[in-house]
C-alpha cells in the first residue's frame, strides 16, 4: 500500500467515524432521564399550553427520525440549533467557550512537552543516577493517576495561595488596566494548566527517555564521544534531535485526549470552557448544547488522530510509493 492509498483509507475511516459520532451524538442525549420541556419552562408546574408551545418552538413535537434529519441538514449548513436554556445559537455560545478552552489546552500541552522533553533527556543522559530514578518515578506517578484526582490534590494544597475556581476575579471591574486583567486570568489558569501539564507530562518523559537511551547507543553518538565533543553538544545537537521523532506522533495523538480530559478539569476548576458548558447543559437537558459540545470534542479527537496519521506517513519510510 503506497502513501496515497494509506491516507485515503485513513481519511475515509475518519469521515465514517465522524458520521457515526454525529448519529450517536444525536440519539445519546435523548435517552437521558428528565423532561427538557419542563427545564425550558423554568417553572416546576408549567401549564400544558406553555409546554405545548415550547415543544413546537424547538421541534420536539416531531418524531425522533424527523428531528435527526433536520439536525443533519442544519449541521451541513453550520447550524447547531438554538440553546434551550440560553435561547441563543449554540454555535455562538460554543465559539465563546472554545476561546477559553483552547488557550488552556495549548498552555498545558506546551508546558507538558517542555517539561517532558527536558526530564526525559536528562534522565537518559544520567541513567541510573538519583536524578534518573526521581524523574522516572515522578513520570510513572503522574502517568498513572487520573487528571481529576491530580486536580483535587492541587486544590487541597494550593487553594489558599492560588485562585481555586473561575477564570477571573468577579470584583475586578473596568477601568482596570489591561495587564491587570491579563495577570488575573493567568493567576486563575495556573492550577488547571498545571493539572493538564501533569496529565501528559509522564507519558512524554517516558517516551523521550526510552528513545534517548536507544539513540545514545548508536555508533555516531559513540563516535562523537570518542572525538571528544562536549557532552551538551552530543546530547542536544545529535541525540535529542533524533529522539524527538517518536514525540511528533505522540503529541498529535495526545492532543485529542487532552481536549477530552480538559472537560473534567474545567468542571473541577469552574473554568468557563466547553467542558463546563456541557456539564451545565446536562442538568438543564439542553440537547443542542450537549450535541454541539460533544460534536466539537469528538471531531477534535478524530481530526487530531488523522493528523497523527499524516505525520506518521510522512516520517515512516515504509509508507512510500
Amino acid at each position: 500500500m503506497n502513501r496515497t492509498e494509506h491516507l485515503l483509507k485513513r481519511a475515509a475511516f475518519a469521515l465514517t467515524t465522524i458520521f457515526v459520532a454525529v448519529t450517536t451524538n444525536f440519539f445519546l442525549f435523548r435517552v437521558l432521564p428528565g423532561d427538557a420541556v419542563t427545564n425550558m419552562a423554568r417553572v416546576p408546574h408549567a401549564s400544558p399550553q406553555l409546554k405545548h408551545a415550547l415543544t413546537a418552538e424547538f421541534g420536539l413535537d416531531k418524531s425522533k427520525w424527523e428531528q435527526y434529519l433536520i439536525y443533519l441538514r442544519n449541521l451541513c449548513h453550520g447550524d447547531m440549533g438554538m440553546s434551550f436554556a440560553h435561547r441563543q445559537p449554540v454555535r455562538d455560545l460554543l465559539i465563546a467557550d472554545l476561546m477559553n478552552t483552547v488557550p488552556l489546552v495549548l498552555a498545558g500541552t506546551v508546558a507538558a512537552i517542555v517539561a517532558g522533553v527536558l526530564a526525559g533527556v536528562i534522565s537518559a543522559w544520567r541513567r541510573a543516577s538519583a536524578a534518573d530514578h526521581l524523574s522516572t518515578n515522578l513520570a510513572i506517578f503522574a502517568y498513572a493517576l487520573p487528571s481529576q484526582w491530580l486536580g483535587l490534590v492541587l486544590l487541597i494544597l494550593f487553594a489558599g495561595v492560588l485562585p481555586s475556581g473561575g477564570m477571573m476575579n468577579e470584583f475586578l471591574f473596568e477601568p482596570a488596566p489591561f495587564w491587570q486583567h491579563l495577570g488575573d486570568i493567568g493567576t486563575h489558569a495556573i492550577l488547571p494548566v498545571v493539572t493538564l501539564m501533569l496529565t501528559a507530562y509522564g507519558g512524554y518523559t517516558l517516551v523521550v527517555r526510552s528513545s534517548m537511551l536507544e539513540i545514545l547507543g548508536e555508533d555516531y553518538v559513540l563516535t562523537a564521544r570518542a572525538k571528544g565533543l562536549p557532552a551538551r553538544r552530543i546530547v542536544w545537537r545529535h541525540a535529542a534531535r533524533n529522539a524527538m521523532l517518536p514525540m511528533v506522533t505522540l503529541i498529535a495523538l495526545d492532543l485529542g485526549y487532552i481536549v477530552g480530559g480538559a472537560v473534567l478539569i474545567e468542571v473541577l476548576f469552574s473554568w468557563p470552557g466547553i467542558g463546563l458548558a456541557m456539564y451545565t447543559a446536562i442538568s438543564q437537558r439542553d440537547y443542542p448544547m450537549l450535541q454541539g459540545g460533544f460534536l466539537i470534542l469528538t471531531v477534535s479527537v478524530i481530526l487530531l488522530n488523522f493528523l497523527a496519521d499524516l505525520v506518521y506517513a510522512r516520517l515512516d519510510p515504509r509508507i512510500q510509493r
